[in-house]
């Protein structure tokens, strides 16, 4: 599954991205890795073992040429791609009310629009060799809507309806689609700018949704990775994600109560 298999990854310059591509490099793979910014991903592939077969590519993943770019570029250096991890995201706090379109768009633009144009750019060649693994990264924001988080809850819930569509498209062509939905993980999303207009419901929920990303980036990669290796094609992982995937199966309609009760709201 990983020894000299190549994986290209998506913002790997920071967070689960890295983790992602330490933990491969770990276990033997090549790797192709991008990322909007190009320090960050030299800070990557300095951390990496010795010897690692690696690549970086700056990488807008909201920029559908660049993608195609990317996958074509890492067939090329390495001669075919195994697996692809569309990972690279962003956020900001906003209810429907206060989020502007400029912050909606934008959001949009990285974690749908960067997931649909990873998968497309990378599909066809899985197709044409029958075989290949797209690695998708919802949220368990993909599982339930968060209050002030609309923009992230609709590329979220997005990612999630892509993938479970390729789980019925690819049957039978020997390429795998997984989804991944993170719970809590400690990355560096928790630094990102307020948004525009936000206002003191929007902190109470960044700041009760910060203190619950307590996984580190280095074990939910490790739990990513246990979970291809076992064949599984929904991973819940980190903290909070297997509760609430229960919470959404079992109170579809006023999970929310939940959620309002654990934000302060």
């Amino acid at each position: 599954m990983f020894s000299n298999k190549v994986y290209a990854i998506t913002g790997a310059g920071a967070g689960i991205g890295r983790a992602l591509a330490m933990a491969l490099a770990e276990r033997g793979a090549q790797l192709a890795l991008s990322d909007i910014a190009e320090a960050a991903l030299a800070q990557t592939i300095d951390r990496l073992p010795a010897g690692t077969p690696v690549r970086g590519y700056r990488v807008d993943v909201s920029d559908r040429a660049q993608v195609e770019a990317f996958a074509s570029g890492a067939a090329a250096d390495f001669g075919a791609v195994d697996a692809v991890i569309n990972n690279a995201g962003t956020s900001v706090f906003g209810t429907v009310e206060h989020i502007t379109f400029e912050e909606l768009q934008r959001v949009l633009a990285v974690n749908l629009w960067g997931v649909v144009h990873g998968t497309k750019a990378f599909l066809p060649g899985f197709l044409a060799q029958r075989s290949g693994c797209i690695v998708n990264l919802s949220s368990v924001f993909g599982l339930v809507a968060s209050p002030a988080q609309v923009a992230y809850n609709m590329s979220k819930f997005a990612v999630r309806a892509l993938t479970e569509t390729l789980w019925q498209e690819l049957e039978g062509t020997g390429v795998r689609a997984v989804l991944v939905h993170p719970g809590g993980i400690d990355t560096d999303i928790k630094q990102l700018p307020p948004g525009l207009q936000m206002g003191d419901y929007e902190r109470k929920v960044r700041d009760a949704t910060q203190a619950m990303m307590t996984t580190t980036p280095a074990q939910c990669a490790q739990e990513i990775l246990d979970g291809l290796a076992r064949g599984d094609r929904r991973l819940l992982v980190g903290n909070g994600a297997a509760d609430l995937f229960e919470l959404a199966r079992q109170r579809p309609d006023d999970y929310g109560d939940v959620l309002r009760q654990g934000f302060g709201l």
